[in-house]
């Protein structure tokens, strides 16, 4: 083991305690996943998550469309924001899940200003997410590559 591996790892450790603590991960729901993990299925957390993102991608797009409806499509949006309520609670993105509760009370009102405001920071709190997934995962490449390995829960 060289000191690189155990500086990645202590970067790792770090990082994952910086997204649990500033809300972006929640704790259980990101080990649940990791515990999935194993020999059999290695990249299990990257796959779930890299689904996450595409997911991301296409409901973000489609909430996007359902407001631009004329009238705003306030029950099509509804439905694309209960989908990615969970499919960001699958993964503990709980900043996400929390935008997405708001979201939904808003398309009950049809209040669209409401609604433009949540996609707004929707979209804000996605790539915040994301930044941060991509680094993780960097991480694990680098330490997997160095030759160590992940630290367990």
């Amino acid at each position: 083991m060289t000191m690189d591996v155990t500086q990645l790892q202590r970067r790792l450790r770090d990082h994952e305690a910086t997204l649990f603590q500033q809300g972006y991960l929640d704790d259980d729901q990101f080990s649940q996943l990791q515990k999935l993990q194993d020999d059999s299925s290695p990249d299990f957390v990257i796959e779930v998550v890299t689904m996450f993102f595409d997911d991301s991608e296409n409901l973000l797009k489609s909430m996007a469309r359902a407001m631009e409806m004329v009238p705003v499509d306030f029950k099509q949006l509804d439905a694309h924001v209960h989908q990615y309520k969970g499919s960001s609670a699958s993964i503990g993105a709980i900043r996400v899940k929390n935008v997405c509760a708001t979201f939904k009370d808003f398309c009950d009102a049809k209040n669209l200003d409401g609604c433009v405001r949540c996609l707004q920071q929707l979209q804000h709190e996605y790539s915040q997410v994301k930044t941060h997934l991509q680094y993780l995962f960097r991480l694990q490449q680098e330490i997997k590559a160095a030759g160590g390995s992940m630290h367990a829960h």
